[in-house]
């Protein structure tokens, strides 16, 4: 006999987003693992419930040593309901361990879909929502999160990152110099909660909002690059430069901005030589 492994979507904000399945099936859950058990206290007393199997914390710091009693509790036929803070679990948040986990063991994996912090910014934005990539959070170090920015400066489609209030100023500074001060970008605040606030605009601007401090949970939307934008040659001679400072031999980095930028190798060749030589 196995059991089952429930990922219960909860609310982002507004408690009345909460779904009738997801209050059943927090009740009738054999264990309930929380990254926050003082959170998921709240959300029940909201929701006019109570668990009457067991709760456990399941949060980054004990997810590597919990994830084995979680999966034995399915494995002797328990119905375990994993939920987060808000949203959807293992999305930036614990679960992908035990998820994984289940899976290889050939337990049944569900999931109760709930808000989340993602589409909603989306749809907000007002940017395209075609195609985009989500991105969680950046790195914390200036260097590591300057060269994550560098490799998504080419990226065409929409773009969704979460980041802390306290380091929303830096990370939208790092995102003007990676993408360019005029890119059209979203930041949503508070989403579903009293003081939803979605502030749009080029970076520059943003950058300029946000120096006095910006309370509350934060998602980043920022739009693709153009990739029918027209690059001079001295462009296209610096972006080979910076290939080259990466370490990337001169060879490559021509056939790679030749393809970044849908450009023939011989007008980037040509253009390299005319940075070196302004002269002829």
């Amino acid at each position: 006999m196995s059991g089952r492994l429930v990922l219960a979507g909860t609310p982002i904000g507004d408690v009345g987003d909460a779904s009738a399945r997801l209050g059943r099936v927090l009740a009738e859950a054999d264990v309930v693992a929380a990254e926050d058990t003082r959170r998921l206290k709240r959300l029940t007393s909201e929701l006019g419930i109570q668990v009457a199997g067991r709760v456990l914390s399941y949060f980054e710091g004990n997810e590597r040593e919990r994830t084995p009693e979680l999966l034995a509790a399915l494995q002797q036929g328990q119905t375990v309901v994993v939920v987060t803070d808000a949203g959807m679990p293992s999305v930036s948040d614990p679960g992908y361990r035990l998820v994984a986990a289940a899976i290889e063991a050939d337990l049944e994996v569900t999931a109760v879909p709930g808000p989340s912090a993602v589409l909603t910014a989306l749809a907000l934005s007002g940017l395209p929502v075609d195609r985009f990539t989500f991105e969680g959070f950046l790195p914390r170090k200036p260097g590591e999160r300057g060269r994550r920015l560098g490799e998504l400066k080419d990226e065409p489609r929409t773009m969704v990152f979460f980041e802390a209030p306290h380091r929303l100023k830096q990370s939208l500074e790092a995102m003007a110099e990676a993408f360019g001060g005029d890119r059209r970008t979203a930041v949503c605040r508070e989403l579903t909660k009293t003081y939803e606030e979605v502030k749009r605009g080029p970076l520059d601007d943003l950058v300029t909002w946000s120096k006095d401090g910006v309370r509350g949970e934060i998602t980043v939307v920022v739009a693709g690059a153009d990739p029918h934008r027209t690059m001079t040659p001295a462009q296209l001679a610096e972006e080979v430069a910076k290939d080259e400072e990466a370490g990337t031999p001169r060879k490559q980095a021509i056939g790679d901005v030749a393809k970044r930028f849908n450009v023939p190798k011989r007008t980037v060749y040509d253009a390299v030589l005319a940075a070196r030589d302004p002269g002829k």
